[in-house]
Order: C-alpha cells, then structure tokens, then sequence
C-alpha cells in the first residue's frame, strides 16, 4: 500500500520568468510536462507520464474548486486559477494557471493543456482566506455535501463582490 505524502511548511517559489506546462488526456492522465513542472513537482518524468494530474493536488485546496475546473474545461472554456500545488516531498508551490481543451480535427475535446505562470503574491494572500473558508465548509458538510457547501461559499463571494467568477480571479 502507497503510503500518503504529508503536507510540509516548505514553500518552493516559481521564477517570474517560468511556465510550468502539462498536457493531459481527456481523463486527467498526464501524457506531458515541461523541466520546469518535473522540477516543481520533484517527481521524474517516468513518474508523472501515465500519472493522474491530481498527483500534485495540494490538500488546502478545496475540492469544489477542482469540479468548476474540470466543469469548465470539459464544456470546452479556458479555465483560471490560482492555485496550491503539492511537490513529492510534501512541500507546496502557488500558481496562476491557465488551462485550455485541446481538440481533435473533428472538434472533439482530446486533452487538457494547462500553463502555469508566477503567481501575483498579493493574489495568493486574497484567495488563501477564500479557499480555507471553502474548505471548513466542505469540511463541515462531510463527503456527501462537501463539494456543494465549498462551491456555496464561492457562489456567495461572488454574488457580495457582483462579479462572476473569472472576473473574481482576475480582479485579485
């Protein structure tokens, strides 16, 4: 039995410069990834190809955050986010993704590609409170209602502030 990686303190801190990229299929299954994501990630290349995406999926992060993601590319829109990822060794890295479908000639989606950039600091210190408030509700909620209360408290956010929700990302 796969023993679980646990979260540490240790904060790696992407280069401005950077673009961590992955390409997936259409399930999530990781079929690319650019140097800069192995080394954020601290897997191997052999380690993450073949992988589920959500290999580097960081336990603060809310799950409701991750069904608008998949809810929205796979209605065929890019997706933004900032987003907490989770290295092999249990330490995090904050990005700004960008993910887009990838098409065949017949229009069908086939993949996900997704480009991660520096995130703005003053961004993550406003969507850290939002994504703890999202996942004490998903916590409180319990398994059958988690993802629903996280997506309230987004919902909420948004309707106080009168935007939508990219509008919300990209005002941070």
């Amino acid at each position: 039995m796969k023993r679980a990686i646990q979260p540490t303190s240790v904060e790696r801190t992407m280069r401005e410069n950077d673009f961590i990229v992955s390409k997936t299929n259409a399930k999530g299954i990781i079929t690319y990834g650019n140097p800069i994501f192995i080394e954020f990630s601290g897997y191997s290349e052999e380690e993450l190809l073949g992988s589920q995406h959500n290999i580097i999926r960081h336990p603060d992060m809310p799950r409701a955050a991750f069904k608008l993601a998949w809810e929205t590319i796979q209605a065929g829109n890019e997706f933004f986010a900032y987003v907490k990822n989770m290295s092999k060794d249990g330490g995090f890295y904050w990005v700004f993704t960008h993910i887009t479908p990838d098409y065949d000639r017949a229009g069908q989606i086939v993949g996900y590609t997704s480009v991660r950039r520096y995130p703005r600091p003053e961004a993550v210190r406003k969507i850290e409170p939002v994504y703890r408030a999202m996942l004490d509700a998903e916590r409180a909620a319990g398994a059958r209602g988690a993802i629903e209360a996280g997506t309230k408290v987004l919902v909420d956010i948004m309707q106080q502030s009168g935007v939508g929700y990219e509008e919300l990302v990209f005002s941070l």
